[in-house]
């Protein structure tokens, strides 16, 4: 028998609306968050920032912050979260990239 409340995603990217069955509510919007984007650098894909650059889409920073990048990342401290995250990964942490 089939899980009622089972999300089935149509696309591998997280911003795109997934299909829902059952009677669980998904937001399918994302959320673009005020707050600490504009005191920290955050971690994020180097080809999403290129998307977002050109496209105006949102990233997803490692620590879950959503927003659609617009600033210098040199003038800010980078998040403590994304690096904690960052040094956590597999090869996180070495300079080599």
């Amino acid at each position: 028998m089939a899980d009622p409340h089972r999300l089935v995603v149509s696309s591998s990217n997280p911003l795109e609306s997934p299909e829902l069955t059952g009677d669980t509510l998904v937001e399918t919007e994302p959320v673009l968050e005020e707050g600490d984007h504009e005191k920290f650098a955050h971690y994020v894909k180097k080809d999403k920032i290129m998307a977002s650059a050109v496209l105006g889409e949102p990233v997803i920073a490692l620590c879950g912050k959503v927003w659609v990048p617009n600033r210098d990342p040199s003038r800010f401290p980078v998040c403590p979260a994304c690096e904690a995250i960052y040094k956590g990964l597999p090869g996180g942490g070495d300079d080599e990239d």
